[in-house]
């Protein structure tokens, strides 16, 4: 998963954009709040990307790289008030769970994840609040904002990991005007959510994995810096 590795298709006639086609392997990224790391990398497959829309699928086993506590102690097990202020490591581990189909619109603070059961029982949407999508050659590049929202079957919706949005601010990873930014994006979210507009009218709960997709692997130089920001 090279940079330039993926195969990639012009955006528009005048080529002044680029997009990964379908199947194109690529790596997702979180910068940890507060730093320049990235401690959360994963590699995912191209299901669409365009003006309007990049879609990626997450496989089951894929190998992620996810933060822990510097002992190794899983962060969600560790206590809230501690939880952002004691030292952290990354370790590589794998995606044990049903597969995750990802869907980001250009310049939105948010995307929307879609989770199955086993089977393809549709389980739910999760709306991760996050800064929108900084794309380079090798994928894209964001910072997670803490809290969420889900919405069921039957469209009801709710907030999540507020107590977490709340820790944040405390520990001083989160300022007063971004707060309010992030509560004002999922506020716009819940605005689509009840208008239920794209991308959760799309039918994607419908969509299946092209069964020749191979399952991407982690590069060894997943924290790569991109290029357009080590210059």
């Amino acid at each position: 998963m090279a940079d330039g590795g993926a195969v990639r298709a012009e955006a528009d006639a005048g080529g002044s954009a680029v997009y990964w086609a379908p199947g194109s392997q690529i790596l997702w990224r979180y910068r940890e709040n507060g730093g320049a790391r990235f401690h959360i990398a994963r590699p995912v497959t191209v299901v669409r990307d365009d003006s309007e829309l990049l879609a990626v699928w997450m496989a089951p086993g894929t190998e992620c790289v996810k933060p822990v506590l510097a002992d190794g102690t899983p962060v969600h097990v560790e206590p809230l008030e501690s939880r952002y202020t004691k030292p952290r490591s990354v370790i590589r581990d794998r995606w044990f769970g049903t597969g995750v189909l990802k869907l980001a619109r250009p310049g939105e603070p948010w995307s929307v994840w879609l989770f199955w059961e086993s089977g393809w029982q549709f389980k739910n949407w999760y709306v991760n609040l996050e800064e929108p999508l900084a794309r380079w050659s090798g994928g894209v590049d964001s910072e997670d904002h803490f809290l969420d929202i889900t919405v069921d079957r039957d469209r009801r919706w709710q907030w999540r990991d507020e107590d977490e949005f709340a820790q944040a601010q405390r520990d001083g990873l989160m300022d007063p005007q971004l707060a309010r930014k992030v509560r004002e994006a999922g506020h716009s979210a819940v605005r689509v959510i009840r208008a239920w507009g794209s991308p959760f009218s799309d039918g994607w709960q419908h969509w299946r994995p092209d069964p020749s997709w191979s399952v991407p692997s982690l590069p060894p130089d997943w924290d790569r810096t991109p290029a357009h920001l080590s210059s």
